[in-house]
């Protein structure tokens, strides 16, 4: 059985993602603009509807880059405090410099803040200046796994790279793509990566979209039965 973490921004979302059999749902609001960190009450109501489950909640203050200023970290910070106060399992976290470097003194501070959480280093990483050197200062961080596209705009296109992350990382740390996994690809994406885990929005393109007349279209919501794909395909 593969390790399936779903990207969930609703409750209908992490409904479907428990009952596909996915390990743990990074939880988000603002899907189309890559996620920013859910409300409170979509985290307690994700908590209680996890069964075994893992949840795990998106830390990021605004769409657009990872460069923070110290007043954003403080807002991370407190968001943080939030989602282990509603009994989330971990976080999804990430800073970055301008220069491409992990923002060291930025991390710190959200790192002081995630004990007994387990920590995901977000798609910040796919605009490191250099990926491998970024994953060593991730490892000596104690983050538990860093989510990747390879930094190409699917794990698919990123797959060289993943696997030379996979076997930089050397079991040290969890290298888990994301972006474009789909039922079609993932099985070869796995066989060219060698990754323990995969991040998907396992939702339905054919799934017709509502749309309001001033604010767009509703996102599509996750199918349970595309998770039991990706979880049991060979």
């Amino acid at each position: 059985m593969r390790r399936i973490e779903v990207c969930c921004g609703c409750m209908e979302d992490v409904i479907a993602a428990r009952d596909g059999g996915a390990v743990r749902v990074e939880l988000c609001s603002a899907l189309g603009v890559g996620g920013v960190t859910p409300s409170a009450g979509l985290i307690v109501g994700a908590v209680r509807e996890r069964g075994d489950m893992k949840i795990h909640v998106l830390i990021r203050p605004r769409e657009g880059d990872f460069v923070y200023t110290s007043r954003e970290v403080a807002v991370m910070e407190a968001d943080i405090e939030a989602a282990k106060a509603a009994g989330a399992d971990g976080v999804a976290i990430g800073a970055l410099k301008a220069d491409g470097t992990v923002d060291e003194e930025a991390m710190r501070r959200l790192l002081g803040h995630c004990a007994g959480m387990s920590v995901t280093f977000h798609r910040a990483f796919d605009e490191c200046a250099d990926p491998l050197a970024t994953l060593e200062t991730l490892i000596g961080y104690g983050v538990d796994r860093v989510l990747t596209s390879g930094c190409r705009e699917s794990a698919a296109e990123g797959a060289e790279l993943i696997r030379r992350l996979v076997d930089a990382a050397a079991g040290r740390i969890i290298i888990m793509p994301g972006a474009g996994i789909s039922p079609a690809n993932i099985a070869r994406i796995e066989q060219m990566t060698g990754a323990p885990e995969f991040h998907g929005t396992a939702s339905d393109k054919n799934e017709p979209q509502r749309a309001s007349r001033l604010f767009g279209l509703t996102p599509r919501h996750t199918s349970a039965a595309i998770v039991r794909q990706l979880v049991e395909s060979h």
